[in-house]
C-alpha cells in the first residue's frame, strides 16, 4: 500500500506548544521502538528501501518501505511479527522480492530510534488527517539525534488535505519542512559513527580528521541529475524537475535553520546560502523553460522564490569577498585591512527558520505535485440572443425562418500530435544558445549590466541543459557542456571581481592600501575578459548539441 505524508521539524522552543495543542482533543499515546536493518555495504539504502522491525505498544510490526511516486508519497508494506524476528519470506512474489533477493551481504541492525508518539485525527474540507507528534531520539552505535517531528498523514480525502493542516501549525508554531525520513537520517548516523568509530585515538591528525568526517556529515546538498523520458508530458516532465529543486533548497535550508543542531554545533554555513539559491534559480529556469507547456505557477509561489532570493543573497557578497576574493588579494602582497563590518541585520539561519521562508516552501511543494497544464485558448463568446448576433431569418408572412444548418468537415489529415518533450525542450535549448552566443560575441563591448544580463543568461541555458540531459545526446552533449562550463566560471570570477571592485573602491579614503586591491582587480579583469571573450568564440562555433 502507499501513503502520503508531510514531515516538518518541531524546534525545541515549540516543543510545549505542540504537544499541548495536539492533547486537546482525543489523543492516543503509543511508545514506539524501531530497529531498521542492512547489510555492512547499505545494499538496501542504496536500494531506497528501508526495513524495519517496530514494537508499537505490545505488538511488533515488521515494516519496508520504498520512495513512492512523488515527495509526500511512500510505498509502505506492513506484516504483524509474533516477536522481534524478521521474515524476509513475507516478500516472496512481490515487487520487492527482486532486490531483497540481489542482497549479497548479511543483514544486522544498523541503527534503531526510540520514540513517543501522540497521534490523533483533524478534519479539514479537503479530507482528514492524522497527526503524529515524534520525541525521542535516533541512535546508530555511540552517537544519537533528537527526534522532534510532526507528521502529516493523509486518512482520507485529497492531498490537498494534508497542506491544508500543516499550513496552519507551521505558521503557528514555525515548523520546518524537513524532507529526510527517519530511515535517511538513521543511515547517515550509521555511516558517520562507523567513520568516527575507525580513527586511531593516538593519531596527531586524529582531531583534525574528526572534525572533517563531521563537517561532511552536514555538507550542503548540490544539484542532482533528473531523469526525463518522452513518454512525459510537459506538465509531468515540470513535476519532476520542480520536485528535484525543491528538494534542494529544503535540505540545504533544514542545515541552516539548524534541524538537528541548534545551540550545539554550527552546521549551516555559506555554502549551504549558495546551493540554496542555486536550488533557487533552477527552479527559476525551469519555469522559463517550460514556459507556456504548463498553467504558471500560483503568484505566491512565483513572487515568494524572488523575496526569499533576495534576502539569503544579502550576506552573499560578504561572504564571496572574505572568502574568495580577499585571499587572493592578500597572497598577491596587499596589506591587511581591518574593518569593522558590521553584523547582518537578519542571519541565514533566522530566514531558513522563518515562518514567511516556510510557508512558500509548502506552496511550492503542494504546486509541484500537480503541475497543470495550460489553459487552452478562450472560445468566442456566443449566445443564444446577444447584440452582435445577427437576427433570426423570417419568413414573407412574418414566421421565423427555420435555423441554417452548419455543416463540421473532417480534414483528410488529422491534426498533428504534440511534439515530443526531446524536441521540444532541444528546439528551446537552440534558441536559448542562439541568444547567449550572438551576444557573447560582443562580449569585450558589453557594459557591466548587459554583462551580468549575459550571465544570467548562460546560467540559464547551464541549468536547462542538465534538466534536458537525459533526452539529449550524450557524446554532443559532454562537449558543449565542458565549454559552457568555462564560460560560466570566468563570468563568475568576474563578477565577483566586480563587486569587490566596488567596494574597495568605497574604502580607499579611510583605507589607502585598498588601492593595491584596486589596482591587481583591473589587471585581472583585463585578463579574464579577454579570457572569456575566447571562451564565447568557442561556444559559439560548438558542435550541436540539440540535432
Amino acid at each position: 500500500m502507499s501513503e502520503q505524508e508531510l514531515k516538518l521539524h518541531v524546534p525545541a522552543a515549540a516543543r510545549r506548544p505542540v504537544q499541548d495543542e495536539v492533547r486537546q482533543r482525543d489523543a492516543t499515546r503509543i511508545r514506539l521502538h524501531a530497529l531498521y536493518f542492512d547489510t555492512p555495504a547499505r545494499e538496501l539504502a542504496r536500494a531506497r528501501i528501508a526495513l524495519r522491525l517496530r514494537q508499537e505498544g505490545r505488538e511488533w510490526v515488521q515494516t519496508l518501505k520504498m520512495p513512492g511516486a512523488d515527495a509526500i508519497t511512500r510505498v509502505e508494506i506492513n506484516h504483524p511479527r509474533p516477536g522481534p524476528v524478521l521474515d524476509l519470506s513475507v516478500y516472496a512474489g512481490t515487487e520487492v522480492e527482486a532486490p531483497l533477493a540481489a542482497i549479497k551481504g548479511e543483514l544486522g541492525l544498523r541503527y534503531e530510534t526510540d520514540v513517543q508518539r501522540l497521534v490523533r485525527k483533524v478534519r479539514s474540507r479537503q479530507g482528514t488527517v492524522e497527526l503524529a507528534y515524534d520525541t525521542g531520539i535516533l541512535r546508530a552505535g555511540a552517537l544519537e539525534l533528537p527526534i522532534s517531528e510532526l507528521e502529516f498523514e493523509l486518512v482520507s480525502g485529497r492531498p490537498a488535505a494534508i497542506f491544508a493542516v500543516a499550513r496552519r501549525w507551521q505558521q503557528r508554531h514555525g515548523l520546518v519542512l524537513d524532507a529526510r525520513s527517519k530511515s535517511e537520517r538513521g543511515d547517515a548516523l550509521a555511516s558517520l559513527a562507523r567513520e568516527l568509530a575507525a580513527l586511531e585515538p593516538a593519531a596527531p591528525d586524529t582531531e583534525a580528521r574528526r572534525a572533517t568526517i563531521i563537517a561532511r556529515f552536514w555538507a550542503p546538498r548540490g544539484a542532482a541529475p533528473v531523469k526525463l523520458d518522452d513518454s512525459l508530458d510537459a506538465p509531468a516532465a515540470m513535476s519532476r524537475v520542480a520536485a528535484e529543486c525543491l528538494d534542494q533548497i529544503a535540505r540545504n535550508a533544514a542545515v541552516l535553520a539548524e534541524v538537528d543542531t541548534l545551540g550545539v554545533y554550527p552546521a549551516g554555513n555559506s555554502e549551504h546560502v549558495h546551493q540554496l539559491r542555486v536550488g533557487m534559480r533552477r527552479l527559476r529556469s525551469a519555469w522559463r523553460l517550460f514556459d507556456g507547456w504548463i498553467a504558471p505557477p500560483p503568484d505566491a509561489v512565483l513572487q515568494g522564490v524572488r523575496t526569499h532570493f533576495g534576502a539569503f543573497g544579502q550576506n552573499r557578497d560578504q561572504d564571496v569577498l572574505n572568502e574568495s576574493v580577499t585571499p587572493a588579494l592578500l597572497r598577491a602582497g596587499m596589506p591587511v585591512l581591518s574593518f569593522d563590518t558590521p553584523p547582518p541585520d537578519i542571519d541565514s539561519q533566522a530566514i531558513a527558520a522563518s515562518a514567511g521562508f516556510q510557508g512558500w516552501l509548502l506552496d511550492a511543494l503542494e504546486w509541484s505535485l500537480a503541475v497543470q497544464p495550460p489553459a487552452p485558448a478562450s472560445a468566442p463568446e456566443t449566445t443564444a440572443m446577444s447584440e452582435h448576433a445577427p437576427e433570426p431569418a423570417m419568413r414573407l408572412d412574418g414566421t421565423a425562418a427555420p435555423s441554417p444548418v452548419t455543416p463540421t468537415i473532417i480534414p483528410l489529415a488529422a491534426e498533428p500530435g504534440p511534439q515530443p518533450l526531446r524536441k521540444l525542450l532541444a528546439n528551446r535549448l537552440h534558441r536559448w544558445h542562439s541568444k547567449v552566443a550572438a551576444q557573447g560575441k560582443r562580449f569585450r563591448t558589453l557594459d557591466i549590466p548587459a554583462r551580468h544580463d549575459l550571465r544570467k543568461r548562460g546560467k540559464r541555458l547551464r541549468y536547462g541543459l542538465s534538466f534536458a540531459e537525459s533526452l539529449l545526446p550524450q557524446a554532443r552533449l559532454r562537449g558543449y557542456r565542458k565549454q559552457l562550463a568555462e564560460v560560466q566560471d570566468l563570468l563568475g570570477e568576474i563578477n565577483d571581481l566586480a563587486m569587490a571592485k566596488d567596494y574597495y573602491q568605497a574604502c580607499t579614503e579611510e583605507h589607502p592600501q585598498a588601492w593595491f586591491a584596486l589596482g591587481w582587480i583591473s589587471a585581472r579583469l583585463d585578463k579574464l575578459t579577454a579570457e572569456a571573450q575566447q571562451a564565447f568564440d568557442r561556444l559559439a562555433a560548438a558542435r550541436p548539441f540539440w540535432k
